[in-house]
């Protein structure tokens, strides 16, 4: 398959050490000046496709999450979520669940998730007597949760390729992302009950205080989304709010927040925003060689002739997302896939708000596969861990996200059910 193939051309081109976006310029421009002889309009197609205004919230959305990891608001998180479930069985792991979940909300970042949870949370999870792996691997899964639930960056970039409502991913992503908090949350209970505060120590009663406190953390997410959907300001407008009211937060009740902080966090927004402009100035010629190259029509043409139908299609595409993960970041592969799909996801019926999520549930999936993923090198950086050790923390969220993709699958009103009923058609 002539898409295949140069997806696997591509892939050589990285592991030569190539960067994402000049591998992206290089192939589409060697292929279709072979092919052609050239690529006229070449500067226009690079800025057609960067002249988005959508694509404004992604380094907006980016800015929250730094001001709010270097506000360091995640203690309070942590703090709350332990007051709330410390007395059930497991309850500092839950705890580190519901944290994830809530910092995935303000962070929409796996690898940021992972990172900021877990420093706080490891150390003490293995304080009240949860094994290594149990700790290692509940920060791990619960830091894919930073991608699939919302806000989330990868969404706005599919929205943005896809012309997707950016309010329908974000409420698709909601229920399976609370689903699969909630398989991670049980799992904990049922294999790390024994954890529990060491004897002799007092724990803080009063509650109020630290829910207080952590109060003006946990409303961003509920600030940002419920200004999508009451209609108060569009996605981009969203991100920017939200910036400010993190700066706010970080700059003025925490006062954690140094001018440092802010140069850092602006500093690290503007090379991560500037790195995804590039890869989708360099995705824009690749698409114009799969359309140039009939990549689309062909991949239909082959869907049909082989018969998969709905079902096996998006099952395929699952394994090839879950392998392209391996060595691919997420928004390269939508960038990359996207292209060739479309077509063939409108010929079978496919919805794109449920593919979406399907999609971000593989890539989760990606982020904690041995024998290298992000997730993973993040946690054996925290704790100095053998990478091998790490690794085999992770197997029971592997199959869970894989259960849960398998329940998307069959049942896909797990995700189109609160779109649909907030008003999105569909």
């Amino acid at each position: 398959m002539l898409f295949l193939g140069l997806m696997a051309v591509l892939i050589v081109l990285l592991y030569l050490g190539l960067p994402m976006f000049a591998a992206l310029f290089l192939l589409p421009l060697g292929v279709l000046l072979a092919v052609e002889g050239g690529v006229p309009a070449l500067g226009e197609m690079v800025i057609g496709n960067l002249d988005g205004y959508l694509l404004v919230a992604i380094p907006l959305f980016m800015l929250m999450a730094h001001v709010m990891v270097r506000g360091r608001v995640v203690d309070d998180l942590y703090a709350a979520a332990f007051a709330l479930v410390r007395n059930l069985r497991g309850g500092v792991g839950i705890a580190t669940v519901f944290a994830c979940t809530i910092f995935a909300a303000i962070s929409g970042s796996s690898v940021a998730t992972a990172l900021t949870v877990g420093k706080i949370a490891i150390p003490q999870m293995l304080r009240y007597g949860m094994s290594r792996k149990g700790a290692f691997g509940v920060v791990a899964g619960g830091g894919t949760l930073g991608i699939l639930i919302p806000p989330s960056a990868p969404m706005v970039l599919y929205a943005y390729v896809t012309e997707t409502s950016v309010g329908a991913l974000f409420l698709a992503g909601l229920i399976p992302g609370l689903m699969m908090a909630a398989m991670f949350a049980l799992y904990v209970m049922a294999t790390e009950g024994h954890a529990r505060v060491p004897e002799g120590e007092e724990l803080p009663t009063a509650i109020l205080p630290v829910l207080a406190r952590a109060g003006w953390s946990m409303t961003l997410p509920v600030f940002v989304l419920g200004g999508i959907y009451m209609g108060v300001f569009t996605a981009t407008e969203a991100a920017g709010t939200g910036a400010l009211y993190a700066l706010f937060v970080a700059g003025v009740i925490y006062r954690t927040l140094t001018w440092r902080d802010l140069l850092s966090g602006v500093q690290e927004a503007t090379r991560t925003s500037s790195m995804l402009l590039l890869i989708i100035a360099g995705a824009a010629i690749y698409g114009y060689m799969l359309t140039k190259l009939g990549v689309p029509q062909r991949l239909t043409a082959e869907i049909a002739a082989i018969g998969l139908g709905r079902t096996g299609f998006i099952i395929a595409m699952m394994g090839l997302l879950f392998v392209l993960g391996l060595v691919l970041e997420s928004f390269s592969i939508i960038l990359l896939t996207m292209p060739a799909i479309l077509p063939a996801m409108g010929v079978l019926g496919i919805d794109k708000v449920w593919y979406g999520v399907l999609l971000t549930l593989s890539l989760e999936m990606a982020l904690i596969s041995p024998p290298v993923a992000m997730n993973l090198v993040v946690i054996k950086a925290i704790t100095g861990a053998p990478l091998a050790e790490v690794n085999r923390s992770i197997l029971p969220y592997m199959l869970m996200l894989a259960f849960g993709t398998g329940l998307l699958i069959a049942f896909p009103e797990i995700a189109l059910w609160l779109p649909r009923a907030a008003g999105y058609a569909g």
